[in-house]
């Protein structure tokens, strides 16, 4: 069949735009290691040569890096005077680490898929099969750092609110396990949310581990807060609320391990849930904004995890309620449902 103009020219422009936004992407990555975007919140115009003085960088490239940003509508640009301006809805996202929308460094995640673009190849080719631990240290940065601004905006204020009977507990000196805690963005703030509460961070990759150390030290909850390498089935006690914060897809036996969580549980315990925001029809989820990002990433990160496990079940980022569901009446428990959502987020509570 011959093409039609008209749909081949649309879809060009579409590809063009999507290139342009992954270059994007990488200027993004490197404004943000630099510290550009943080010289600039709040400093009015700036010239080229002004911003490379301020934050040490050769002149010429920033100068290259400012008109890509400013071609890409990330910053505003004054031909009068030659000069580039960060608007502070932009600084919101760029450049602002306390910031509820904050994206910059969580570009790491995308950046990572580059590095790790061969391995996958051959993944693809094999039996599908690529544990987290073999992706490029890029991951496990910007899995921390896209998912954190949620964490810091909901997980305290919002979503231990919505569970029933769990935030009394945690504040008369409850127990929790913080399962594949990852760099420990979780476990820390509820550690400084609820003082008299018992942290336990378990993660089967160990220097994950030492990072969520390193940030608990930080932050000044080391004695609140205990971190473990452990996997998902090997973690032991006795507590009030097991947690899984954006990982239980990426495991191997997610029914296995929501039943050894059960197991884990004191009478009237509870097991909170979040998972990436997935509609529970397809056709209506690709058309979801946050889709592209989170099928990409169940591409090249999720799924090639899972497969790698015991079991393989292989559940996708993307399996949403219908598919959580499941697991856990698999897995024995009497109650499911949700509780909360954001944009990029969907948050579940269980009961045995």
């Amino acid at each position: 069949m011959e093409p039609d103009k008209k749909t081949l020219h649309k879809f060009i422009g579409t590809f063009l735009e999507d290139m342009g936004g992954t270059a994007t992407m990488a200027m993004v990555c490197l404004g943000d290691e630099l510290g550009l975007y943080e010289a600039m919140d709040g400093a009015g115009a700036v010239s080229a040569s002004g911003l490379a003085d301020s934050t040490g960088c050769n002149a010429r490239l920033v100068r290259e890096w400012l008109d890509q940003q400013a071609s890409a509508g990330y910053v505003a640009y004054d031909p009068e005077d030659d000069t580039y301006r960060l608007p502070a809805e932009q600084a919101m996202a760029l450049a602002r680490r306390d910031s509820p929308v904050f994206l910059a460094a969580g570009i790491q995640t995308m950046a990572s898929m580059y590095q790790d673009l061969d391995r996958i190849v051959d993944v693809f080719r094999g039996d599908g099969a690529m544990p987290w631990g073999d992706h490029s240290p890029s991951l496990f940065r910007g899995t921390a750092e896209f998912f954190r601004p949620s964490y810091q905006t909901n997980l305290v204020a919002e979503w231990i609110p919505a569970l029933d009977g769990v935030e009394s507990r945690l504040g008369d000196g409850g127990k929790i396990a913080d399962v594949g805690c990852g760099h420990g963005v979780t476990s820390v703030l509820m550690a400084q949310a609820y003082p008299q509460a018992e942290i336990y961070g378990f993660d089967y990759h160990q220097p994950s581990i030492d990072s969520a150390r390193e940030s608990a030290g930080i932050a000044g909850v080391s004695g609140r807060v205990t971190f473990r390498a452990a996997t998902a089935k090997q973690f032991t006690g006795e507590f009030d609320l097991v947690c899984f914060f954006d990982c239980l897809h990426d495991m191997g036996d997610p029914v296995g391990i929501a039943r050894h969580a059960r197991d884990q549980l004191v009478d009237g315990g509870t097991v909170m849930l979040v998972e990436p925001f997935a509609d529970s029809d397809k056709a209506t989820n690709h058309e979801l904004p946050t889709a592209k990002v989170s099928y990409a990433a169940s591409t090249f990160i999720c799924t090639p995890n899972s497969l790698s496990q015991e079991v393989g079940r292989g559940m996708g980022a993307q399996a949403g309620e219908p598919g959580m569901r499941a697991v856990f009446d698999e897995a024995g428990y009497s109650h499911f449902r949700r509780v909360a959502e954001t944009t990029v987020s969907i948050v579940y509570e269980a009961r045995p």
